[in-house]
């Protein structure tokens, strides 16, 4: 609450989405970074991240991050008990929600496993983001498929990642809508710039370069990258960004394989634009049925021609109109990389390709699918009028 001195009244303070999240904020910036930090231009957002276990007592990090996001992070000491972790979540959120007064909150699941704590907060709207089938991935808890379809039957709103998530959620929720991965065109279309000065670490290596960005973990098909580099000992196989859920000694070596780590958001149109191919080498298993990798509409507004497996919505739209090349095996990769490359060849096929994406990618932006979303909040959300002004 704040005083408006012009009045002498008292003028609820933002609206606060409350977002209970398994992701770190700082770890890959993606879906809810892109959406959260245009958030914060009408809400006050707070981002919970699971805990971190270190120290002696339960406390609690604040750091404020993009666009005025609030990162929280809830400590606690190694080895408490399951009880205690759910009581230091559920007293942090709640004491968010109490300080929020008479402010209306939406209450923003990432992962149904919050709900735990979660349900005790009392919310305006509640929103399920699911932007990936979670039970699938590695390490999963088991209880996760009972709380999601909890999660699924109560949230005012439900957001799917893609068209597979959006299929297989419908009659799940009255309230579902299909949000696809979206673009920051104006930031990837750097890449296609020659001025683009060359990443240090990327300088020394040769060409052709086949390039990726994003997570290495069990969604990537190690042997894939192994045998397609094995195949074409003369590409150089650039692999961009940090691992989890694996080993990282479990990853491919060889001359024409370089395993560069994470990279800054910020940093990857650098890299990019000194790259021949983009790739997604992405392993055909439960983890990767239903994902909708952002990285598409990203390879493409870069500017590079495109190879992926067969995920399916990538196949559909981006296979289907040809802005991708779709292979299944080492031996197709090769063949479509090759073809891909001499695509290129001339300035009138690179116009030719780069026209045919951005007519796909115009309108597809985070901005437009924040403020359509937004929109949905807006209608479910019942605030007083002297809210509207914060709203709208």
């Amino acid at each position: 609450m704040y005083l408006n001195e012009k009045s002498a009244t008292i003028v609820p303070a933002k609206p606060v989405i409350i977002v209970l999240s398994h992701l770190r904020w700082d770890f890959v910036f993606q879906r809810p970074q892109h959406l959260l930090t245009r958030a914060a231009q009408d809400f006050s957002v707070f981002f919970i991240e699971e805990p971190v276990f270190e120290g002696e007592i339960a406390t609690q990090r604040r750091l404020m991050r993009d666009a005025g996001v609030c990162v929280i992070q809830p400590i606690l000491p190694p080895g408490a008990r399951e009880a205690d972790v759910v009581a230091h979540q559920r007293s942090i959120a709640q004491a968010v929600a109490t300080a929020a007064g008479s402010a209306p909150i939406v209450l923003w699941y990432y992962t149904p496993m919050a709900l735990a704590f979660g349900q005790h907060i009392a919310a305006d709207v509640v929103v399920f983001d699911k932007m990936d089938e979670l039970s699938a991935f590695a390490f999963a808890p088991p209880e996760l498929r009972f709380r999601e379809a909890s999660l699924m039957g109560n949230a005012d709103l439900v957001f799917t990642g893609g068209a597979a998530l959006h299929a297989a959620a419908v009659g799940r929720n009255p309230d579902i809508y299909c949000f696809p991965s979206s673009i920051d065109a104006a930031h990837f279309a750097a890449a296609r710039s020659a001025a683009e000065i060359e990443p240090h670490d990327q300088f020394d290596i040769p060409y052709p370069r086949v390039g990726f960005f994003g997570v290495i973990d069990e969604r990537i098909d190690l042997d894939l990258i192994a045998e397609t580099a094995a195949l074409r000992p003369d590409w150089q196989f650039v692999m961009v960004g940090p691992t989890a859920k694996i080993d990282p000694a479990t990853l491919p070596q060889a001359a024409n394989i370089h395993w560069l780590g994470a990279k800054a958001y910020a940093e990857l149109p650098a890299y990019m634009a000194h790259w021949n191919l983009g790739w997604m080498p992405f392993a055909i298993n439960d983890s990767t049925r239903f994902i909708s990798p952002t990285k598409t509409p990203e390879f493409l507004a870069a500017g590079l021609p495109l190879l992926s497996t067969a995920i399916a919505d990538v196949v559909e739209p981006y296979g289907r109109l040809g802005l991708v090349e779709i292979a299944a095996t080492a031996e197709a990769m090769v063949i479509a990389g090759e073809r891909l490359l001499v695509a290129a060849d001339t300035p009138e096929k690179v116009a030719s390709r780069l026209a045919a994406v951005d007519r796909q990618l115009a309108g597809n932006s985070w901005d437009a699918t924040w403020n359509a979303m937004h929109a949905l909040i807006l209608d479910t959300l019942v605030v007083p009028a002297a809210m509207e002004a914060h709203l709208v």
